[in-house]
């Protein structure tokens, strides 16, 4: 057994998600960072590296030199997997050069700029024996395991309805675009075809079906643009129609003010419902008929997949970089199992992977071709590519 050698694309100086991979990866001490290309400034790069106590031959100045000189390392230095924190422009690229070189990849979502990268990343995938995590954070959640645990086990019925909302206040004026995570996302050259939606609606819309086991087939949208001079949206709003049969809305927004990261997910069966958001993600709400009832993290039977998420005894906030630290828990099973020739547990499969990236580009595209559309609904490309949600 031995840590597993990460090296990181982005994330340097000013950067926000880079050190929140950086937390979550160390966090049960599975993970050390041994190398990296933090910055398309070379200059930047290597400060960036330096603070972070690498040594200075393992600060690269682009990801195409790491990966060129980290594959002439012995096995028992170079790095094993790479982890993806740039813009969604550069996604693809890092992950195509990535496993043309023998490396693992840990991505942001959304995985690709255009669903056709992320369907040419699993033919590569496919033809190699490499693995790919996606890091949709949210479903790291206690909760959110056994909220699908719940639903997988006929707790609440038959599903009839999906509610789910991701709203934000930062993005509200022009004052707000000054920042560097802003300018990016409102770029169409580095964010491609949607801000609010392919930046915080595709969280959204993946918790709902990772949740109910459902998989979102058409969609009816509207997507706005609240601020003057601005390109991509920031704000949608979404009916969902599920492969199931039952229906749904989807509220996703960064011009809410007051908002920080209110995401809420509401499902209702034909026996009872459930409740759940990140503001108290200890909190899993049943409702029945007859009785309410509250499920808390730490707290009683819960099933194994949220048992083993987690970490701290009741009445300790299972909080974002517990959750984030789960994805990559997860990534370290799969590896592992992998390296020593065992069968994958339920906690590794369950791991976000290319499918759930295609099926994230196929909503993103999907949702911004029913607004700009005159038909009512749209129905998503990746229920037509036969991939699963």
């Amino acid at each position: 057994m031995r840590k597993i050698r990460m090296g990181m694309v982005g994330g340097g100086q000013g950067a926000f998600i880079g050190e929140i991979h950086r937390m979550a990866a160390r966090l049960d001490g599975q993970f050390e960072l041994v190398c990296g290309a933090f910055s398309a400034d070379p200059f930047k790069s290597l400060v960036s590296g330096k603070n972070l106590y690498l040594a200075h031959e393992r600060c690269y100045a682009s990801y195409e030199q790491m990966f060129i000189e980290e594959s002439k390392l012995d096995e028992s230095v170079r790095m094993d997997v790479v982890v993806i924190v740039t813009p969604n422009h550069l996604h693809y690229p890092v992950a195509k050069m990535a496993l043309e070189y023998g490396f693992h990849v840990i991505s942001d979502k959304p995985a690709t700029i255009n669903l056709a990268q992320a369907v040419a990343l699993k033919q590569q995938l496919l033809s190699s024996d490499l693995l790919y995590g996606l890091t949709h954070t949210y479903n790291g959640y206690p909760m959110v395991k056994e909220a699908k645990h719940r639903i997988a086990s006929g707790e609440l019925g038959t599903i009839r309805k999906v509610l789910v909302e991701y709203s934000q206040g930062w993005l509200s004026s022009q004052d707000d675009e000054d920042s560097k995570q802003a300018a990016w996302r409102l770029d169409p050259q580095q964010s491609g075809i949607s801000c609010c939606v392919g930046d915080i609606g595709v969280h959204a819309a993946n918790l709902a079906e990772y949740v109910s086991g459902l998989s979102i087939e058409q969609v009816c949208a509207n997507l706005s643009s609240n601020v003057e001079g601005r390109v991509l949206d920031d704000d949608a709003s979404i009916m969902l129609n599920f492969n199931s049969g039952a229906h749904g809305v989807l509220l996703s927004s960064q011009i809410a003010i007051g908002e920080e990261n209110r995401l809420t997910l509401r499902i209702y069966g034909d026996k009872a419902s459930l409740e759940w958001s990140q503001m108290e993600p200890n909190s899993l709400i049943i409702k029945r008929p007859d009785a309410t009832s509250v499920i808390r993290t730490g707290v009683g039977a819960i099933s194994p997949l949220a048992a083993v998420c987690t970490r701290t005894p009741a009445g300790h906030p299972e909080g974002y970089i517990e959750a984030f630290a789960n994805i990559y828990k997860q990534f370290a099973a799969k590896l592992n199992a992998r390296l020593d020739n065992l069968p994958e547990s339920a906690f590794s499969l369950d791991l976000p992977g290319i499918d759930a990236a295609i099926t994230g580009m196929a909503f993103i595209e999907g949702v911004v071709s029913a607004s700009q559309g005159e038909a009512k609904w749209h129905r998503l490309a990746n229920t037509e590519l036969g991939v699963q949600s």
